[in-house]
């Protein structure tokens, strides 16, 4: 047997001791990391963390501001805001979401279109924003909504601000229309420092002027401090910081000449541009077919977007500042008056024109056969000799032409306050080469000037840079720029008128300008555009024009023989009254065939009105509904 062994009471005690020792240690530095941590919430942070749960008690609510109105220059409201309700779904806070979509369709009307056009705006937003379903609810489908909302966890009624334009198509082009903010707009938005300001902002500015003046026109954004409980539900209002609505546009514009225009073309396509030459105030600017911008509102539906996306007609196209073509014979007044400027021809020199210009072995055709005799500058530009022109061009080379029309802006954006405006060609050697890749594609060929010299060849222009050249024709060689926007007013209505002060002054003869003048009044008396205005109560300095689509090669040019969207553009520029312009402009019908036979008679109609308050027949009751809205 092993001993019996004795436990030592003395080394036990110890042992015990050590053990609550350690013990008590650890209690003690726990105890400690609390006290520290204690003392670091509650004392060293106790601001950061106060701020904290203000904010979590308080919840600011962007408060978004009423958009700027657009007026025209007699104060007629085209674009204007109207506050409705709209049923809205927060998809993320929706597990089946169509079934919902369906249930709701049971209490407030939703039709097919309004689903299409939910699951677009679900495809191009975050899932947690709130988005419309049905918008302009009436009084009796908010009722039915909000006794039933117990059903619909994630539904709501928002009241909402639309923009509206009373008008509808009227100058379409010119006022642009809204539209969803899109990653792209949140990338202008960023850029431009404006993120805050548009925190609740659902709808931006996507063309015309709504695009351009889009800071401008939004205001700024206000906010309401409010207090929210534990779920994140409103409890009350704190303070508000009240938004700031935006700057008011007042235009050039006059509705009543844009609403004669629209009426004048009719069904065809084309565009016309009307300035004030002495401001470079933009009178009227149309391009058709128009399109209304009220459908943009809600969130274009599918049916309609695929009407204005792929018609042939590209009734979203601003041919205005964005088409370019040919200027045909309305080049030759600037080419007339260049000759005179550079000593190339005097007005009394006259050339025989049989018919034709042989070149190079290449046999350049009149539109006349047999051609018209004995033409002077005069005559030239009267009769639209084309065999004139084509010596002239020769004469004078294409870097003295480039450097001469350059003056007038062809070739060159003339910033007007609308974005999308193309720069058009001014063809020139150093353009040819710019142009094209290959070395035998670059160089220039002097056949090609003479083509130049009649407005043709690689010639190719906006209307609102022809429309801007007759208007520096007319003012004598002072140049403004084309504006659409007279002034801004705030809130407060402080005005702030836009400068139209003139940017250059070309040298010009006015000794030179009478030679012109007279001619281009002939036109209007005695030329091709005699018709057009004849017993015309006012003098009128005007050009026809006609832009060949594509070459005959020596054929006959038979209208009928030719399919429409082939024929010639027909082309009109004119300035009136012609001692003291009051108005210019450029008009363009698009296969329209002749100048004198569709474009001046649209320019007649524009002149009668604004110079003596002519009302076209079957226009006067429309224009007048249109000053009664």
């Amino acid at each position: 047997m092993r001993p019996a062994e004795f436990k030592n009471p003395e080394q036990e005690l110890t042992r015990f001791r050590r053990r609550l020792l350690v013990a008590l240690s650890f209690v003690l530095v726990c105890f400690s990391l609390l006290l520290a941590r204690l003392v670091w919430l509650q004392v060293i942070q106790h601001d950061y963390f106060q701020t904290r749960a203000e904010n979590n008690r308080i919840s600011l609510v962007p408060v978004v501001p009423n958009r700027g109105l657009i007026v025209d220059r007699n104060g007629m409201v085209l674009a204007r805001n109207y506050s409705a309700y709209t049923l809205e779904i927060t998809p993320s806070r929706i597990k089946h979401l169509d079934e919902v979509i369906s249930q709701l369709a049971q209490i407030i009307d939703i039709q097919p279109k309004d689903r299409k056009r939910f699951h677009k705006l679900l495809d191009e937003s975050k899932n947690f924003e709130s988005l419309p379903i049905r918008t302009r609810l009436s009084d009796a489908e908010v009722a039915r909504f909000v006794a039933q909302r117990y059903r619909f966890p994630g539904v709501d009624i928002r009241a909402r601000l639309f923009r509206q334009y009373p008008e509808g198509d009227l100058a379409s082009h010119v006022l642009g229309y809204m539209g969803r903010i899109n990653d792209r707009d949140l990338d202008s938005i960023v850029d431009a420092e404006q993120e805050e300001n548009y925190q609740g902002t659902e709808h931006i500015g996507k063309s015309g002027l709504e695009q351009k003046y889009e800071f401008e026109l939004h205001g700024k954004t206000g906010y309401d401090q409010v207090e929210v409980d534990s779920s994140g539900r409103a409890v009350r209002s704190l303070a508000r910081t009240g938004a700031v609505p935006g700057n008011n546009l007042s235009l050039t514009l006059d509705s009543k000449l844009q609403r004669i225009v629209e009426q004048a073309f009719g069904d065809r396509r084309g565009a016309l541009v009307a300035l004030d030459p002495t401001t470079g105030g933009v009178l009227a600017l149309v391009s058709k077919p128009t399109f209304d911008p009220n459908l943009f509102v809600d969130g274009i539906d599918a049916t309609n977007w695929d009407a204005l996306n792929n018609s042939a007609d590209h009734p979203l196209l601003n041919r205005a500042i964005y088409s370019v073509y040919p200027p045909g014979s309305t080049f030759k007044p600037f080419m007339a008056l260049g000759a005179l400027t550079t000593g190339r021809r005097t007005a009394a020199q006259s050339i025989a024109d049989l018919g034709f210009f042989d070149f190079g072995g290449h046999r350049f055709r009149d539109d006349k056969k047999g051609g018209h005799g004995m033409v002077d500058m005069h005559a030239s530009i009267v009769v639209s000799c084309d065999t004139y022109y084509y010596r002239l061009a020769n004469d004078w080379g294409i870097e003295g032409i480039a450097e001469f029309m350059g003056q007038f802006g062809f070739g060159a954006l003339t910033d007007i306050d609308l974005e999308g405006e193309s720069r058009g060609i001014l063809p020139s050697p150093a353009w040819k080469k710019k142009r094209f890749k290959r070395p035998e594609q670059q160089k220039w060929y002097a056949g090609e000037t003479i083509s130049v010299g009649i407005g043709q060849g690689y010639n190719s222009y906006t209307i609102m840079q022809l429309a801007n050249a007759t208007a520096i024709l007319a003012n004598n060689g002072v140049v403004y720029r084309p504006h659409l926007v007279q002034s801004i007013a705030n809130s407060k209505g402080v005005i702030r008128n836009v400068e139209n002060k003139p940017i250059r002054h070309i040298k010009l003869r006015e000794s030179d300008l009478a030679v012109i003048r007279r001619a281009m009044v002939d036109v209007t008396v005695n030329g091709t555009a005699a018709l057009a205005f004849k017993g015309a109560e006012y003098e009128t300095a005007g050009k026809t024009g006609t832009a060949q689509l594509f070459s005959l090669k020596g054929a006959e040019y038979k209208e009928a023989n030719v399919h429409e969207r082939l024929r010639d553009h027909a082309l009109f520029v004119a300035f009136a009254p012609a001692d003291k312009p009051r108005i210019a402009l450029a008009v363009l019908v698009e296969n329209g065939g002749f100048g004198s036979q569709s474009a001046a008679p649209i320019a007649r109609q524009v002149l009668d009105y604004y110079l003596l308050g002519k009302m076209p027949q079957g226009a006067a009751a429309e224009v007048q509904d249109v000053a009664d809205n």
